[in-house]
């Protein structure tokens, strides 16, 4: 899976924007924080969600399962609005 070419990332400070092109079939942005930016990120080239996971484990300490929590968050959502090719 990874972040279809009809979407921009775009970051400004401690935020992070998803934005549709105009190509893509979601009309609008998705906004978070930098660690939707990291999660983006990793999205930029073909991965799985359990590698985005390994990944976030090795830079980030979190109590068991919440890094799991909030990749599959991201993950649902992002599939959701049609951002994932998969």
């Amino acid at each position: 899976m990874k972040i279809k070419k009809e979407f921009i990332i775009h970051e400004s400070g401690n935020d992070t924007m998803l934005v549709a092109t105009g190509k893509a079939n979601f009309s609008g942005l998705v906004k978070g924080n930098k660690m939707l930016g990291e999660i983006l990120s990793l999205m930029k080239e073909d991965t799985t969600e359990a590698e985005v996971v390994r990944k976030m484990r090795e830079k980030y300490e979190a109590p068991e399962g919440k890094i799991e929590e909030d990749v599959h968050k991201v993950v649902t959502e992002l599939r959701g609005i049609g951002a994932i090719e998969e």
